[in-house]
């Protein structure tokens, strides 16, 4: 218990006075434009013995950490969909793997030359090649990026990493459980369990989850709770077996992500997680000393531009030799400038299996801490800082990038369109095809081949993949003859680029643009767009003269019935 001014304080106490102080600190990072989880690291770090030594109970929020990364990886492997795997890519999974190969070697060769030990330098390199998936995906769609061309290879290079950390984790963990063993009996442990548990989930995944779980679907309460229970039953399986809980958690995660209720459960559990994983850095901090923290600061601010600098780098070269646009390769270089929770996780886990000290946790921590923070930062501001390094990015961008013009040319050699419609969301597709059907030639253009490949299969609306936020794209558009622009891309810098391409192409036709609200109107206006469409408003003005029509018709109607129903006035 905390004792305050002769004062005792409950467990109970102790964590309400901890969430109280994590929604403050949470508040601040979120004015910031920064994740939580830095507010949660620093609160970690400042209550616990390193800090203010403000939390004592440190039992129970051991628990409740463990619990926390093992709902974190069960979430993870919940969105490792067998199908998304297959369609990961040549590129996702080029940039991916060569990513982790050169921030693996080089990231070791400098932890080495810093003066660390052999395993140390393995694993903090290790470390250093994941990036966080919570925090790409939630600043890619607040920049309504998710579905652009670089927003989907980032998100299938971040699943190679969701394999990669799990098999690092498998493989840690065997050397764990034996270290004196020769390397080929390791290996051949290792190999085994990795079977066992692959037939495991195969049996699982073919006759017991998909029954179990329509049962359990019945009620959404009972759907939250046996995921639950899934997920930390199997993380204790996993440990009891000689893997790991974080190993464990992620196969059960998986084995449901081929179900009809995935989505359901992630949706359920992301804000427990969020929750759990407060406690994580808690303890987290409770392991951390600022005597060993202080030796950390120049080692840490080495890697961290080894990480801002050299993973962005070799994501742009190797995504250049495949023939895409720097542009391309610089947005989605810069998802891979950070490390993730999983580093910090995966190193807790070396320490308790004995492999490394604490040091390696500090550093790990302040690497996290820096690089998180500078990278939400480069992300949220992408386009201006493309814009002041595109002049020397030319080196990473062949002279002709084949593989994203290809893309862009699916267009019909014959098809000459009179209208081009940027973006086939749901209004952008119904705008499209209410032009076909008023007799206008039009070409819609989406960045999501998925939807791309549905719709030509459908062969209602011509259709190509490419980038409408990428400029350089218009160059393979037939602009000759072409009408109409209309765009409904989300977000305003996108438009100005688009708008800034055209002006420097000479196009004379017309433009629209769609704005949510009056004020990314006016913005965009002052761009430059001389049309602005509002769906919104216009579907509410739509709406509202609809029904005065029709309540003035009844009114009449009730009247002419009211007037009809007199008597004849007698003269």
């Amino acid at each position: 218990m905390l004792t305050l001014s002769g004062v005792i304080i409950d467990p109970f106490a102790e964590l309400a006075m901890l969430l109280v102080i994590a929604a403050a600190a949470g508040a601040i990072a979120v004015q910031l434009r920064q994740p939580v989880l830095i507010a949660y690291i620093i609160v970690g770090i400042a209550v616990g013995p390193a800090g203010f030594e403000l939390v004592k109970s440190h039992d129970q929020v051991s628990v409740l950490a463990q619990i926390g990364v093992s709902v974190l990886l069960f979430v993870v492997g919940l969105k490792l969909d067998l199908t998304r795997v297959r369609d990961i890519g040549k590129v996702a999974l080029a940039t991916g793997l060569g990513q982790l190969a050169f921030t693996i070697v080089f990231g070791f060769l400098l932890i080495l030359a810093l003066g660390k030990g052999v395993v140390e330098a393995l694993y903090v390199a290790v470390a250093l090649t994941f990036s966080s998936t919570i925090i790409i995906v939630k600043l890619l769609s607040d920049k309504g990026e998710l579905d652009a061309l670089h927003g989907r290879i980032a998100i299938g290079f971040l699943i190679v990493q969701d394999i990669a950390v799990v098999i690092a984790m498998m493989a840690m963990s065997a050397l764990g459980a034996g270290s004196e063993a020769p390397p080929w009996e390791v290996v051949a442990s290792l190999a085994g369990r990795i079977l066992g548990a692959a037939v495991l989930m195969f049996v699982l995944m073919r006759y017991l989850i998909p029954p179990l779980v329509r049962s359990m679907a019945r009620s959404q309460e009972l759907l939250l709770i046996f995921a639950i229970a899934w997920g930390t039953g199997l993380a204790a399986l996993g440990e009891w077996v000689g893997f790991s809980k974080e190993a464990g958690a992620f196969l059960a995660g998986f084995s449901l992500a081929s179900t009809a209720y995935r989505e359901a459960i992630s949706a359920r559990l992301s804000g427990i997680r969020d929750f759990l994983l407060l406690f994580f850095f808690v303890d987290l901090g409770a392991e951390l000393d600022f005597s060993t923290l202080g030796a950390e600061v120049w080692p840490a601010v080495l890697l961290s531009l080894f990480v801002l600098i050299g993973n962005p780098l070799i994501v742009m070269a190797i995504m250049g030799v495949m023939g895409y646009r720097k542009r391309t390769g610089f947005l989605a270089g810069l998802t891979v400038a950070q490390i993730s929770e999983f580093s910090i996780v995966f190193i807790a886990m070396g320490i308790g299996l004995g492999h490394i000290g604490l040091e390696a946790l500090g550093l790990t921590t302040l690497v996290g801490i820096v690089t998180i923070t500078l990278s939400t930062y480069m992300i949220l501001y992408s386009q201006p800082l493309y814009r002041l390094l595109a002049p020397v990015l030319g080196v990473f961008e062949r002279a002709r990038p084949e593989r994203e013009i290809a893309a862009e040319q699916q267009v019909a050699a014959d098809l000459r369109p009179q209208v081009l419609v940027l973006g086939l969301g749901r209004y952008g597709l119904r705008m499209a095809k209410r032009l076909q059907a008023g007799g206008l030639r039009v070409l819609g253009v989406d960045c999501d081949p998925e939807l791309v490949r549905t719709l030509a299969q459908q062969g209602e609306l011509p259709v190509c993949f490419g980038d409408g936020h990428d400029p350089a794209f218009l160059d393979a558009l037939p602009l000759d003859g072409l009408q109409w622009v209309i765009s409904t891309l989300p977000d305003i810098e996108s438009n100005r680029m688009l708008l800034h391409a055209l002006a420097e192409r000479r196009f004379s036709g017309e433009i629209a643009v769609v704005a949510r609200d009056e004020a990314r109107g006016a913005k965009l206006w002052r761009a430059g767009a001389p049309i602005i469409l509002y769906p919104f408003r216009d579907a509410v003005d739509f709406a509202a003269d609809n029904i005065i029509a029709i309540h003035r018709k009844r009114v009449a109607a009730d009247d002419s019935r009211a007037l009809g129903g007199m008597p004849a006035s007698s003269g």
